[in-house]
């Protein structure tokens, strides 16, 4: 059997609010409230992979990185600039509003509430 990632909890101070950023920039489904009494508020990533937001106290942001097609990655970029959220090329300066990533040809970096730290790459 292959190893696939089906969920991860990704902090925050407040999950619905945490989710329905992440899922706005992404372009990516937000799913009904899950497990016991709706603490997590999932994000279907891919048809492997959810996302489940739950809010914790003192929430410690995480390091979360996604490969994209260029096409995807426009259109990430489109609702970050629309939005006006901080971006950039670099984890220390995210807010930079570079796409020059050292990895790949482009790539970008954008916090959320809690400091979770989300990784955009596109291979042109």
């Amino acid at each position: 059997m292959t190893v696939t990632l089906n969920h991860t909890i990704v902090p925050a101070a407040d999950h619905r609010a945490a989710a329905h950023f992440f899922a706005s920039v992404m372009g990516l489904p937000e799913l009904p409230p899950a497990g016991r009494r709706g603490h997590f508020a999932p994000v279907r990533v891919n048809e492997t992979l959810t996302l489940d937001f739950m809010t914790v106290p003192d929430a410690e942001g995480h390091h979360l990185a996604f490969d994209v097609d260029p096409e995807t990655f426009d259109a990430v970029l489109a609702r970050i600039q629309a939005a006006g959220i901080p971006y950039g090329n670099d984890p220390t300066e995210p807010g930079n509003g570079r796409i020059d990533h050292p990895l790949c040809p482009r790539g970008l970096f954008f916090q959320d509430d809690a400091g979770n730290l989300y990784e955009v790459m596109s291979p042109a």
